[in-house]
């Protein structure tokens, strides 16, 4: 069957029309990733370095050096930068030796999904771990996106609450559970968990248990992308089992991508 220009042309301007109305809509909920939600944006990645102790270090794709993670270091994470779709292996190299190489990923880079890759210790030296976020995020929410990945070896598994602030968890059952080492949650793969933008505690405790390891209150901000990564309190030497700090890796454009959530018990 024919399908005249002017119907084809009237197709398309009504998909175009869609699109500018979704696009202010967003706009008016003041998020600044619709390309990502609309899974038209280049894929994107980050670098995080949670490895202790460790030298400091490169982020290659294949044999390139990626300048937004060149030479860097423990707590160290990069924003979200854009890279051409496809597949490709990520592999992170000494900065004073890049022939080495030290750990490393593959995976295939698709449009509109935010990949992180974190440098973690290991018995063997280093690893890395890669969490796949595909990034569902509907046109019209404002809500805050939330991701744990355990990078505490001294709490091999752990279960994390966020609740209203005093709210009694003795009954509760944990957003995020059974967090293991080097394990991310929810699942690379599966999308952040999503909460309204307000103020919250958190809560980690020891798996299975109702032990608090950390607490402390927090105020999430609309249309937040957070990494929540639970890591030793001490920087050297051994670590005491269950005494963790939280590192804060944000995915949205703050001045400041890492910090350190201080514990307030």
């Amino acid at each position: 069957m024919k399908v005249s220009k002017g119907l084809v042309l009237g197709g398309a301007l009504t998909k175009l029309v869609l699109a500018a109305v979704a696009l202010s809509t967003l706009a008016a909920c003041g998020g600044g990733d619709t390309e990502d939600r609309l899974d038209v944006a280049d894929p994107k990645v980050r670098f995080v370095d949670v490895a202790r102790l460790s030298a400091n270090v490169t982020l290659y794709r294949n044999d390139v050096g990626q300048s937004d993670a060149n030479n860097v270091g423990y707590k160290y994470g990069s924003y979200y930068f854009d890279v051409s779709p496809g597949d490709a292996t990520w592999s992170i190299r000494p900065a004073a030796n890049t022939a080495t190489q030290l750990a490393a990923v593959s995976f295939d880079a698709d449009r509109g999904d935010r990949n992180t890759i974190v440098a973690i210790a290991s018995d063997s030296g280093l690893d890395a771990a890669l969490i796949r976020d595909p990034y569902n995020k509907s046109l019209t929410t404002d809500k805050a996106r939330v991701r744990v990945f355990n990078a505490a070896v001294n709490a091999q598994a752990i279960d994390v609450y966020i609740t209203q602030p005093g709210a009694d968890i003795s009954n509760s059952v944990p957003d995020f559970a059974n967090v293991q080492f080097k394990q991310s949650a929810p699942l690379s793969g599966d999308d952040s968990i999503e909460y309204p933008g307000g103020g919250y505690q958190l809560r980690v405790t020891t798996a299975g248990t109702k032990t608090v390891l950390f607490t402390a209150l927090v105020n999430v901000s609309d249309n937040a992308d957070w990494l929540l990564v639970p890591i030793p309190t001490a920087d050297s030497g051994a670590p005491v089992a269950g005494d963790i700090k939280l590192l804060l890796v944000q995915g949205n454009d703050k001045a400041t991508v890492t910090t350190e959530i201080t514990s307030s018990p």
